[in-house]
């Protein structure tokens, strides 16, 4: 059975797979410019799909976050 949060990642995980810093990741949302986001509570997640998409407009454009 598939966990509904099994595609989620935090803040902290997507900053290590872009491999960068937390604090660049909370820039990029304070900015508008970053992946979005989903808040549930106090948790900020990040859907994998929607930051791949988010990384493939980015190449697209030929742009930098």
């Amino acid at each position: 059975m598939q966990r509904l949060n099994e595609d989620l990642l935090t803040a902290d995980q997507v900053a290590q797979e872009l491999d960068t810093t937390r604090r660049t990741v909370d820039r990029w949302h304070s900015r508008r410019i970053g992946p979005p986001r989903i808040k549930i509570g106090r948790k900020v997640y990040y859907r994998r799909d929607a930051v791949r998409e988010w990384l493939l407009r980015l190449e697209q454009r030929g742009e930098a976050a």
